[in-house]
């Protein structure tokens, strides 16, 4: 990175004065006029631009890190500046007004969801050491002091600076300040090449194991090296005349370390540094107003653990399966059984008009290759619109029918697509599951219509009706088959909002449905201040009284016991809105599930049900109250907002199938420690081993959290890696 710099004041030679509109630390909107200087590549290895800019309304110096609009086209490039923007307002809340938030960049404001997306700074304060001489035996103390010091402070927070170099360290003379937020990941993450010799860590550079913190303590042993002798050491070992210098020698001897494993920590250099500082290092942890909405999560799971089934259920975990194999039509909504005198094929219009004569096939092979493309005619029900239906649907048990819950304005149906797409991306393998179109003609419409034109950043339009009043619209099915070779049809429907009708030939259709996912639309729900523009734009207010369409299916479902007994999921949705807030934060920077751990889904059900519980009200959360089996999750499906029309960068899924992994789980088809049954009321193995939340102290700045990693997220920090 280069080194912000004042050499080309806002003004002078720069563009003209202009608006900057972005959004400030605390959530709020803000229009200041603007100047800018001169603009300089951050990095030649990095997309990122800078330059030195004036807000004339309080003539704030700052600085603006931006992308170009080809620059942010790309997605790797626009993960970057989300790292450095979730790394810096993450740190902007933790620092406050301490003794140690002037050791990183202050933010001022950022736009992320534009064409040319931005992160603004306050001025620097210093020059980058690359830019210092020999540095005094006089300074060398504090320098490294106050750097360490930095390092402990991230890692307090479990993250890891990867670009540690005398071009992201700069020095006042009295103070460091410590750039280069881009390039900070997670411990614990895989380590991807990032970095320039001889700063990056052997390990780093080869991308090699897993980020450490003790990386960073190696290119600060570089960056000390650099400034006491004038020139950079190897890059594979201690420099053969560290000896010579003695502060230095007996500091950082053991950081040159080519493995991370003989390098101390920050807090172990920092003590050789300054005795007992580690140890100094307190952070004021706010009060914890999330106990009490914690605490009631685990006490409603309590109860839900002690209430009886309301009917017995079959191995699957599914209402038992109806007689004489009749199925549900996806499209009329009415029981269906296979007819072999109904069989039609498509002609060569693709028009499904020519019958099909089973009777003379009696190759097992060829008959079973025909029926797969084969449909049957639906006569159910004589006044709907003559449709057919895929034979494979009718012939693999009793189909798994799924249906998405929410008023139209929650995303449901970007939310349903990137959740189907991420399934035939491959999503279910790690699982056991394996995946196959019940009409490969339809499913070929459904990429071609609906996943292509999102993923190219378009903005879909709603979904056409299919009748039933606008209630009920059938978007897609296919067939999983489990790790035993079990298939079982699952089909997806999209329940209309506000054209849900409460009358008995719409909602009887709610009698057979095997699973819902009940999507929350933050800015109807969530009463917070960075919600605001979203609601402006949106025409949109915050409804205390919670989504009317969830009201009307629960109260249309049977209920025969305490709780109602279909599985189902809520679905905090648009979550990119909240992406840089805890505990959102926290858990759209997990990379995608490659295993179903049952602990963690309930810590994500925990801090889902805690937010929504404290800011929301309890209304938002009547499915979580009055369903026996419902987990909570965070998700976007487009990890970002539309500007005038499309999303700038395509639409980038986060977390859409983690909802689907929970109710495939507590239907069976995902084994899950203790059985689905116990999945998602806290009786399966390992719920009661979640890490609580440590307290500060003993070097550690900031405490663990639910789902046992450190707190806080440093945005999107498993992106943008390809460095």
């Amino acid at each position: 990175m280069t080194s912000p710099t004042h050499s080309a004041g806002p003004g002078q030679g720069g563009a003209p004065p202009g608006k900057l509109v972005f959004t400030t630390p605390a959530g709020g909107r803000r229009v200041a006029s603007v100047r800018f200087g001169r603009e300089s590549r951050r990095d030649r290895l990095l997309p990122q631009l800078i330059r030195n800019c004036l807000l004339d309304d309080e003539g704030q110096q700052c600085v603006q890190v931006r992308l170009t609009a080809e620059d942010a086209a790309n997605p790797a490039a626009r993960a970057l500046l989300e790292t450095e923007t979730g790394t810096a307002l993450h740190l902007h809340r933790l620092l406050g007004d301490t003794d140690y938030a002037p050791l990183f960049p202050r933010v001022v404001g950022h736009e992320l969801d534009t064409a040319e997306p931005f992160l603004l700074y306050a001025a620097p304060r210093g020059i980058a050491a690359a830019r210092t001489h020999v540095m005094a035996a006089s300074d060398q103390q504090r320098f490294t002091r106050d750097l360490m010091t930095a390092l402990c402070v991230l890692d307090g927070q479990g993250l890891v600076l990867r670009g540690l170099s005398p071009a992201t360290v700069l020095w006042d003379g009295a103070r460091v300040q410590l750039w280069g937020l881009e390039a900070v990941t997670r411990a614990g993450r895989p380590r991807s090449p990032w970095g320039r010799l001889p700063f990056c860590s052997p390990e780093q550079r080869r991308g090699e194991g897993l980020a450490d913190s003790r990386d960073a303590v190696w290119s600060a042993a570089q960056v000390l090296y650099r400034l006491v002798t004038g020139r950079p050491g190897p890059a594979d070992g201690a420099p053969a005349d560290l000896g010579e210098h003695r502060v230095l020698d007996r500091m950082f001897r053991k950081a040159f370390d080519p493995r991370a494993v003989g390098r101390p920590t920050p807090a172990e250099v920092l003590d050789l540094v300054s005795p007992g500082a580690g140890d100094r290092i307190r952070l004021t942890v706010p009060a914890d107003e999330t106990r009490p909405h914690r605490e009631a999560f685990e006490e409603a799971l309590r109860l839900k653990r002690q209430a009886p089934l309301a009917r017995p259920r079959d191995g699957s975990g599914a209402p038992s399966e109806r007689g004489n194999g009749e199925v549900l039509c996806p499209y009329c909504l009415q029981t269906i059984q296979l007819d072999l005198t109904k069989l039609f094929v498509a002609d060569n219009t693709m028009q499904y008009k020519q019958p099909l004569d089973v009777s003379g096939i009696s190759n097992p092979v060829v008959l079973d290759d025909i029926m797969r493309g084969a449909v049957q005619k639906c006569a159910a029900d004589p006044d709907f619109p003559e449709h057919v239906i895929p034979v494979p649907y009718l012939t693999n048990g009793r189909p798994l029918t799924v249906a998405m819950v929410g008023q139209s304005s929650t995303g449901k149906s970007h939310l349903l697509t990137q959740m189907i797409a991420a399934i035939t991306d491959g999503g279910l393998e790690p699982f056991g599951l394996t995946w196959q179109s019940v009409n490969p003609e339809q499913h070929a419409r459904f990429v071609r219509e609906r996943v292509q034109p999102l993923r190219n950043g378009n903005v879909l339009d709603h979904t056409a009706a299919l009748g039933l009043d606008d209630f009920a619209r059938f978007v897609e099915s296919l067939l999983i088959t489990d790790a035993r070779g079990q298939v079982r049809p699952v089909a997806f429907f999209d329940l209309g909002g506000e054209d849900l009708v409460r009358t008995d030939a719409a909602l009887r259709f709610l009698l057979g449905v095997d699973a819902l996912v009940f999507v929350v639309d933050p800015a109807l729900a969530l009463p917070l201040p960075e919600l605001d523009h979203a609601r402006q734009r949106w025409g949109v207010e915050v409804n205390r009284d919670g989504d009317l369409a969830f009201g009307t299916v629960l109260d249309r479902l049977p209920k025969n016991g305490p709780y109602l007994d279909v599985p189902a999921a809520m679905v905090l949705g648009k979550a990119d809105l909240l992406r840089f807030r805890p505990p959102v934060d926290r858990w759209l920077s997990r990379p995608p599930a490659t295993s179903l751990d049952a602990a963690l889904v309930r810590a994500e059900s925990r801090d889902v049900h805690s937010l929504l519980r404290g800011h929301a009200g309890q209304a938002w959360l009547r499915p979580f109250d009055a369903i026996r089996r419902c987990t909570l999750h965070i998700a976007s499906a487009t990890g970002g907002q539309e500007d005038r029309g499309r999303y700038p960068a395509g639409a980038g899924p986060r977390r859409v199938l983690e909802p689907l992994l929970a109710l495939l789980a507590m239907h069976g088809l995902i084994d899950v420690p203790g059985g689905a049954e116990a999945f998602a009321v806290g009786e399966a193995p390992g719920f009661e081993t979640v890490p609580g939340r440590r307290a500060p102290g003993s070097g550690s700045t900031a405490g663990g959290t639910a789902d046992g990693t450190t707190g806080g997220t440093a945005g999107g920090a498993a992106g943008g890696e390809s460095r």
